[in-house]
C-alpha cells in the first residue's frame, strides 16, 4: 500500500529489500534437525515459533520519535514565540521556512535517517511556527490553542477510526486520496502563480468563501492522509524495516501534521474576519 506522504511511500521499497537479505531464520522444530521424514513442517508452524530479531522497527519506536520531535518542534517554537526580538523575528521566520524546506525536501527524496538532521528541520520548523502563530495570536487572541487542540484532534481521531476499522485503508481509497492531494497541491502551486498577477490569485487565500471552503477540503485531506501513512508504518513493521527508519517514518508524520496545524490556524483566521 503507497502512502501519500513521499517519505513512508519511498520507505516501502526500501524496507521490502531490507526484508528480503534480512529476514530472521525460522526457528526449526525438533532441536534443529528439521522434520523427520513423512512429517513436513509447516511454513505456519516455522512462522509461529520465529524469534523475534532485534534491531528492527515497531510502532513504539516511531511513537517515541515522533514525540521527540514534537517537543523539539515546541521547545523552538517558544522560542521564536517569546525569545525572539520583533526586529528579526521576521527574518528568522523566513530563514527557518527555507531551510526546514530545504532539509524536508532532501530528507525526503534522499530517504535520509540521520537523527541529527530530522532534528535540525524539527527545530527549524519549530521557530518559523512559533514567529507565525505569535503573529496570529496577536491579531486573534485564543486562536494558537484553538488550532494546537484542533491538530491533534483530527490527528487522535484519524488513530483510533485507524485502530476500530472503520476507516479501511484499500487500494481505492489510497488512489482516491492520492489523486486529491495532487490536485490541491496543484490548485495551490496554480493560486500563487496566479497571485503574482491578480490581486488575491484565485481567491483560495483571500479569506472569502472560496478560501474557506478550500481550506475544508486541505484540512479532510490532510486527515484521511493520517490513515495511509498508519498503514504503511504497520506494514513498515510487519516487514521487519531496520529499526533507523522509525525517524524517517515520524518525520513524515510531523510533516502531515505541521500541514495541518497551518490550515487550522489559517481556517480559524478567516471565521475570525
Amino acid at each position: 500500500m503507497k502512502s501519500s506522504n513521499p517519505v513512508l511511500s519511498r520507505l516501502a521499497d526500501r524496507s521490502a529489500q531490507h526484508a528480503t537479505f534480512h529476514r530472521a531464520p525460522a526457528q526449526q522444530p525438533y532441536g534443529g534437525y528439521g522434520a523427520p521424514a513423512g512429517y513436513p513442517q509447516s511454513p505456519e508452524y516455522a512462522q509461529q515459533y520465529a524469534p523475534p530479531v532485534a534491531g528492527r522497527m515497531t510502532i513504539d519506536d516511531v511513537v517515541v520519535r515522533t514525540v521527540a520531535m514534537l517537543a523539539v518542534v515546541g521547545v523552538f517554537g517558544g522560542i521564536g514565540w517569546f525569545v525572539l526580538p520583533d526586529s528579526i523575528s521576521v527574518g528568522v521566520a523566513i530563514a527557518a521556512a527555507m531551510v526546514g524546506l530545504v532539509l524536508g525536501l532532501v530528507i525526503s527524496f534522499m530517504g535520509l535517517t540521520n537523527p541529527a538532521l530530522i532534528l535540525t528541520y524539527a527545530a527549524a520548523e519549530g521557530l518559523f511556527l512559533g514567529v507565525i502563530s505569535q503573529s496570529f495570536e496577536s491579531l486573534y487572541p485564543g486562536i494558537v490553542i484553538q488550532a494546537v487542540i484542533g491538530t491533534f484532534g483530527v490527528f487522535f481521531t484519524m488513530a483510533a477510526l485507524y485502530k476500530f476499522k472503520i476507516i479501511r485503508v484499500t487500494p481505492f481509497f489510497a488512489k482516491m486520496v492520492i489523486g486529491a492531494l495532487i490536485g490541491v497541491v496543484v490548485l495551490m502551486l496554480a493560486n500563487f502563480v496566479a497571485s503574482l498577477f491578480i490581486d488575491g490569485g484565485f481567491g483560495l487565500r483571500d479569506g472569502g468563501n472560496i478560501a474557506i471552503i478550500f481550506s475544508l477540503v486541505c484540512i479532510c485531506i490532510a486527515a484521511l492522509t493520517f490513515a495511509l501513512d498508519f498503514k504503511q508504518i504497520e506494514e513498515l513493521a510487519a516487514a521487519g524495516a531496520d529499526k533507523k527508519y522509525a525517524w524517517l517514518s515520524a518525520f513524515g508524520i510531523v510533516v502531515g501534521l505541521i500541514w495541518l496545524y497551518l490550515e487550522i490556524l489559517r481556517l480559524l483566521s478567516y471565521f475570525r474576519d
